[in-house]
């Protein structure tokens, strides 16, 4: 058994990458997000509510209560210092009676006979003492010297008759052993986001509705409307789609009356298209007349293919397009295609037909088919001709037993950017692919909708040189 082969060691730019593209996501994200972004504003509109809440009241207290407070503090703290004080000497044991009374309170004896403290800590009360703001050091720290900083020894520190000093202070301890308050601030405060966020995500869900809807609009469904919640009394967003609801209708309606002129249209040219090519074939033939009559009836008869595919791109641009399926063999109906082709295209013999045996016989419309074929490889004939290799067709069998068919040029090819809408009707990108060189512009059109009227897909791609065309048809 062949050892395990040790894994590479990991790339330091793609771990370095990583963040970033992470960080660049959740940017993207946030910035096309109506979602996130309420959410968002939720939380900087309570957080600067909170501050501005805090520092009002912080200002509020400091200006108006420090003054009517400090008398009141101070006459307390001479009651504390006359009750553990006996003949004007501090008294320990009373001190340690009043500290374990009141718990937040800390007592500090200095002198010349007595060193006492009711805490193990007395720096962690000197520095609440100063980080509030309280001591000269604290109202210094932070940039202002106001009259209670300075009278903060005044109204904490008394001394005795014997020349002891006892400082009163508050315990921050008895605050830090309730870490949980911050617990339950965080939770409380995640819970009001996850509220907000759903909240916002209820409000915002005909959104995700109104999206759907309009892709269905522009693929050309129009069977069902986007739902309106609370159609009687609807919101913003509900009207929004009803406004897009009646905008598909319309669109549905012009479609349809569009159709149904096209088809009228088509179907009245077929009857006089085809007197006038009787009425032409009966003229008497002569040398003097034959090159005219010869002109007028393929003028007729691309009048007639025109009508024609107009007819079969309305039939298959349907939503119910009726199929009749046969087992088919591409290769050998390619073959009677390129057969029919040299009458116009001398070098259709010419085409190279590869094939991966064995294929199967797919269940396919017989001439939806024939029509592709022919299009595709009439299309490569015209644009191909000045290339250096005549065209390819090739036959792939896919893993799902469906099969692929690419046909491919080695003519100039298309732009880049007029590739996409090369299967447009009647659209013309260029000069080399005009009408002088044969054809109105439906030939792809209705190779795509004969793929996709069988289930398959049709892309367009350069080929570098010339032009390729991939279809492919799903297996039974």
């Amino acid at each position: 058994m062949n050892p395990a082969t040790p894994a590479p060691p990991p790339d330091p730019k793609a771990a370095a990458q990583r963040p970033a593209s992470r960080w660049h996501r959740a940017r993207h994200r946030l910035a096309h997000s109506i979602k996130l972004r309420l959410v968002l504003l939720f939380l900087l509109l309570a957080a600067a509510m909170t501050f501005v809440f805090v520092t009002g009241a912080q200002k509020a207290f400091s200006v108006g209560w420090r003054e009517a407070a400090r008398p009141l503090l101070i006459d307390y703290v001479d009651r504390l210092a006359a009750d553990i004080t006996v003949a004007g000497s501090p008294d320990v044991a009373r001190a340690r009676a009043l500290t374990e009374r009141l718990a937040v309170l800390t007592v500090h004896i200095r002198g010349p006979q007595v060193q006492w403290a009711s805490h193990p800590e007395p720096a962690r009360s000197e520095r609440w003492r100063r980080a509030d703001d309280g001591g000269v050091a604290g109202a210094e720290a932070n940039g202002r010297r106001d009259d209670w900083g300075a009278d903060w020894p005044r109204i904490t520190q008394r001394t005795t008759a014997d020349g002891h000093t006892i400082e009163f202070g508050l315990h921050t301890g008895v605050f830090e052993r309730r870490p949980r308050l911050v617990g339950y601030g965080l939770a409380a405060l995640l819970l009001l986001t996850l509220l907000a966020w759903l909240y916002a995500r209820h409000l915002l869900r005909p959104l995700d509705a109104i999206g759907e809807g309009a892709r269905r609009f522009g693929a050309g469904d129009f069977g069902q409307p986007i739902p309106v919640r609370h159609p009687r009394r609807p919101d913003e967003l509900g009207q929004l789609a009803q406004t897009i609801n009646t905008m598909g209708d319309d669109i549905r309606q012009m479609l349809d009356a569009k159709r149904a002129l096209l088809l009228a249209i088509s179907h009245e040219l077929r009857s006089p298209l085809t007197r006038a090519r009787l009425n032409v074939e009966l003229l008497p033939e002569g040398p003097d007349v034959a090159p005219q009559r010869e002109a007028l009836l393929r003028d007729l008869q691309e009048m007639a293919n025109l009508v024609s595919d107009l007819l079969e791109s309305e039939r298959l641009a349907g939503r119910h397009a009726a199929l009749h399926r046969e087992p088919v063999e591409l290769p050998a109906l390619a073959r009677e295609v390129l057969g029919e082709l040299q009458v116009r295209h001398p070098t259709a013999a010419a085409v190279a037909i590869h094939t991966a045996e064995p294929l199967p016989a797919l269940p396919l419309d017989r001439s939806r088919i024939r029509l592709l074929l022919r299009n595709l490889l009439d299309n490569a004939l015209r644009h191909g001709a000045g290339g250096p290799l005549p065209p390819v067709i090739t036959f792939d069998a896919m893993a799902d037993g469906g099969l692929c068919i690419t046909v491919r040029d080695h003519g100039p090819g298309v732009p880049d950017d007029q590739l996409a809408r090369l299967a447009e009707p009647f659209y013309r990108p260029d000069s080399a692919r005009t009408r002088s060189a044969g054809g109105v512009g439906l030939g792809l059109t209705l190779c795509r909708l004969v793929a996709q009227a069988h289930g398959g897909t049709f892309v367009l791609r350069n080929a570098a040189p010339g032009l390729a065309v991939t279809v492919t048809l799903p297996g039974p």
